[in-house]
């Protein structure tokens, strides 16, 4: 292969979405990659989400700062099990209230929504993951603000299951 052909190649994949482009023949193989290498990234959740919750349950920290509202709501969960349930995330990410800083919050405390109904969305590596009812429900209750980080398994929303 000439260097013409080669540096078309090139040009191809940076003006594309690939990757990566491999070609292979009797006589040469040629593999141009893109990007930065495969990033391993290593979390612990489930510790970092237990020492919060645990340290809740003590009365000083409900009265002392009210900044800690979204950890309250957290907290307040478990004491509803028999009559609530909760939106959890299933992924970890950014939770958004709306499609859009401009655009009106999918759900509001009150709301009846129905099965399959957007709650929110969670952002994770710029995808923006719609989380779904599973259920007809009333919203109680909103755990996180908006634009905040969530890890698997937190508590998003109490609903009433109707």
């Amino acid at each position: 292969m000439d260097i013409k052909d080669l540096k078309s190649l090139i040009k191809m994949v940076t003006e594309t979405d690939i990757t990566e482009f491999e070609m292979e023949n009797a006589e040469e193989k040629i593999l141009i990659k893109r990007g930065k290498g495969q990033e391993i990234i290593h979390m612990s959740a489930p510790a970092t989400y237990a020492t919060p919750v645990s340290a809740m349950p003590a009365p000083a920290a409900h009265a002392a700062a009210p900044s800690a509202a979204p950890l309250e709501a957290t907290a307040k969960a478990p004491t509803h099990n028999d009559k609530f349930e909760t939106i959890t995330s299933p992924i970890v990410g950014t939770f958004y209230r709306s499609a859009s800083p401009d655009s009106d919050p999918y759900v509001q405390v009150g709301q009846v929504i129905d099965k399959g109904q957007t709650c929110c969305i969670v952002e994770a590596m710029k995808l923006m993951n719609e989380i779904e009812s599973e259920f007809k429900c009333k919203i109680v209750e909103i755990c996180k603000e908006n634009a905040q980080a969530v890890e698997f398994g937190d508590p998003l929303f109490i609903v009433e299951r109707l």
